[in-house]
């Protein structure tokens, strides 16, 4: 697994210096407030753990699956929910927890869907944020690291289902994901 990366992006301890970092400002912003903190399925898991262990207010967790990339690097822009909430969020103060923001349309889909439940707020939290990618105006609130243009994978993010247990975040080889042989399809 390790002869495909090319090198460690982000080591484990800066990740979770982050990680406490991000949990005292959601802790101190919501502190009053009826938290849910809802996590895209699959990549944020891992870091949605760290983070929720380090948040000292109330909470509710709940999960959704959203799916438009499949086994690619490139968004299709088509969004299917895989997995729905299991509660509802109507009078809640939501947090939406990512691993990475890209595109920004799958998350500017998800908002709108959250927002028609009736939620008080929606806010969105994710731990990686490629700004120079986006193709929604998406506002991020809370925001571990800004990224270059590089596909990474570690901490909970895959590529075809492969390197989420990596413990940083690293920059795969661009070998690997051009060589549809790697891809589980």
């Amino acid at each position: 697994m390790r002869n495909s990366i090319e090198r460690v992006l982000i080591d484990q301890k800066s990740i979770q210096e982050k990680v406490k970092e991000l949990a005292a400002e959601i802790s101190r912003d919501y502190r009053g407030k009826k938290l849910v903190i809802v996590g895209v399925l699959k990549g944020a898991v891992v870091f949605l753990g760290d983070l929720v262990k380090n948040i000292d207010v109330p909470l509710i967790l709940d999960f959704i699956a959203v799916s438009s990339y499949g086994n690619t690097t490139e968004t299709s822009g088509v969004v299917r929910i895989l997995k729905d909430l299991d509660n509802s969020i109507e009078g809640m103060d939501v947090l939406i927890v990512e691993d990475i923001i890209d595109s920004g349309l799958t998350l500017c889909y998800l908002m709108e869907n959250l927002k028609s439940r009736g939620a008080n707020s929606i806010k969105i939290c994710t731990l990686l944020d490629k700004p120079y990618r986006r193709k929604a105006d998406v506002k991020v609130d809370y925001k571990g690291f800004e990224i270059e243009d590089e596909f990474v994978v570690g901490y909970g993010l895959d590529f075809a289902e492969r390197f989420r247990n990596l413990p940083e975040i690293c920059v795969l080889k661009p070998e690997e994901y051009n060589n549809s042989k790697n891809c589980v399809c």
